[in-house]
């Protein structure tokens, strides 16, 4: 496959499948990232590619895979297959339909691989995290053009998906520009797609919260309630993971100063108005991180965050973002 590109910064897709040595260890990777090369079968500068984003090429290559799967549903694409000539090739682009912050199109890129069966070429034209504009072509791929029309619809899934997540945390980012507070993403994520999602709230200028429940601890209400008290929940979760990072849920400030005492280093203001985040800040004078959660809108996003608050938590960015509209439009190789 040879890979050509308008943005000359962007690395190239520039051969197919693993090969030998497999692409994971590809120059450009991570040299701590562990993976079996038997494992990852996209491109060797693709994996590369995902791993500078944060991301796992073979949990991507998964996910594309599954996609695919669900829409062939072990059969092949029958009208495809019926209206298009084996050998015919076309090339694709990926074009915004609206304006917007792109994210995902190396998770397209690799929708198209795992469906390929000949080589490819592949142009980028912008980048995960770019603002678009409307008629903005963001992709374009040449290969056959039965493999484009069967991956068409799982890649604009994804990228709209993610690019829908993208623009909203972008309109979020924008709001906050001026002040020290960083908007933040949730665990409400969809099932499998969780560190798609996340990837896409760091390409609008976000800030991942927790990615699971291993990586570090959040007390909640019913934590208290099961644990007798606040404090005891800080403190039953600091003897146990001495190591782990703590965020504690508070509803009062009475409660706030019973984590802050205990040395809670970062608290989870749950439904504070403005004038009670204010009441706490001043409260924590700088002994802990706080975090404003519930109530929140692009309406009020300024008015928390100059009353000092470090993060706005906001689950909406992945739970009901609508999507970036995109489209896949065909045209002749040239």
């Amino acid at each position: 496959m040879t890979a050509v590109s308008s943005t000359p910064d962007l690395p190239l897709l520039s051969s197919g499948g693993c090969g030998d040595g497999c692409g994971c260890a590809a120059a450009g990777a991570e040299e701590d990232y562990d993976l079996d090369p038997l494992e990852c079968g996209l491109d060797p500068a693709l994996a590369a590619l995902l791993v500078d984003a944060g991301l796992d090429p073979v949990e991507v290559e998964d996910i594309a895979h599954l996609a695919i799967e669900e829409d062939l549903d072990h059969g092949v694409d029958v009208t495809t297959v019926a209206t298009i000539p084996e050998e015919e090739v076309a090339t694709a682009d990926f074009t915004a339909r609206e304006a917007g912050v792109v994210a995902g199109l190396r998770i397209a890129e690799a929708v198209v691989s795992v469906v390929c069966t000949d080589e490819f070429e592949v142009e980028r034209h912008v980048d995960d995290g770019d603002r678009v504009e409307a008629g903005q072509k963001l992709l374009s791929i040449t290969t056959r053009t039965r493999d484009l029309l069967t991956a068409e619809r799982s890649a604009l899934n994804l990228l709209c998906r993610l690019s829908g997540i993208a623009t909203a945390t972008r309109a979020w980012a924008d709001v906050l520009e001026g002040t020290k507070a960083r908007v933040r993403d949730t665990r409400k994520t969809t099932p499998g797609l969780r560190s798609l999602e996340k990837f896409a709230v760091r390409c609008g200028g976000g800030v991942n919260h927790r990615m699971s429940l291993s990586d570090a601890a959040l007390v909640k209400d019913n934590h208290v309630v099961a644990a007798g008290g606040v404090a005891q929940a800080f403190k039953a979760v600091r003897e146990t993971f001495p190591d782990v990072p703590i965020e504690v849920e508070v509803d009062t400030l009475d409660q706030l100063r019973e984590v802050v005492d205990a040395g809670a280093d970062l608290i989870l203001l749950d439904n504070f108005t403005p004038g009670e985040c204010e009441e706490a800040v001043a409260l924590v004078d700088g002994r802990a991180f706080l975090e404003a959660s519930g109530r929140l809108s692009l309406d009020n996003a300024v008015a928390y965050a100059r009353t000092g608050v470090d993060y706005l938590a906001v689950g909406a960015l992945t739970h009901s973002s609508p999507i970036l509209d995109i489209g896949l439009d065909l045209r002749a190789a040239e």
